[in-house]
């Protein structure tokens, strides 16, 4: 396991702050950083931590890990099922990357609603709102060239979920559940 230099120790609390790409507030999740490999950075959340965001704060219901790739164009969670009744959820972003802001280092991006889906409850692997999608590229007028290859970015992503190929397998994402489960963290709200 490698750490990149400006990343904080494994086992460090921190906040995952997505916006909409008008600056807008959107979802935060209460993570712990675990630590990277070749296929970028790791941040786990336990059963119980807080995920909110504007009209929406709730405690998830199980363990969670979440790949952030160099490349900034999405972050893959992978659920602990059951609970969760999809194990891969891939949230297509923008220049996700971490950032020190207010004192905070974390990570950081721009959500751009489309969203890869693998279902452990028989609905299969889709990609999911196209409906939000075709909407707010019109309505915060996404550029031609993001929508183009964040377009072919999903459909690249469904492809690999289909095909099983890391780090969208379960090996590569159940190593890192076990970390997190290992970790001696409380069993408590981490806030902000």
């Amino acid at each position: 396991m490698s750490t990149e230099p400006d990343r904080p120790a494994p086992g460090t609390p921190v906040l995952f702050r997505w916006r909409k790409w008008d600056g807008s507030a959107h979802w935060v999740h209460e993570c712990v950083y675990l630590g990277s490999d070749r296929w970028g950075d790791w941040v786990g959340q336990r059963a119980g931590w807080r995920s909110h965001r504007p009209e929406r704060d709730y405690q998830v219901d199980g363990d969670n890990v979440t790949l952030i790739p160099p490349s900034g164009q999405y972050a893959l969670t992978v659920n602990v099922a059951p609970p969760a009744t999809y194990r891969i959820y891939i949230d297509l972003g923008w220049d996700v990357r971490w950032e020190e802001r207010d004192g905070q280092r974390g990570p950081y991006g721009i959500d751009m609603d489309l969203d890869v889906v693998s279902a452990v409850d028989g609905r299969g692997i889709w990609i999911d709102d196209r409906d939000e999608w075709d909407e707010h590229r019109v309505a915060y007028g996404y550029p031609l060239h993001i929508v183009t290859e964040l377009e072919d970015v999903a459909i690249d992503l469904e492809q690999q979920v289909r095909a099983g190929t890391p780090p969208f397998d379960d090996a590569t994402a159940d190593g890192w559940l076990r970390r997190l489960a290992a970790l001696d963290l409380p069993d408590r709200r981490l806030g902000e």
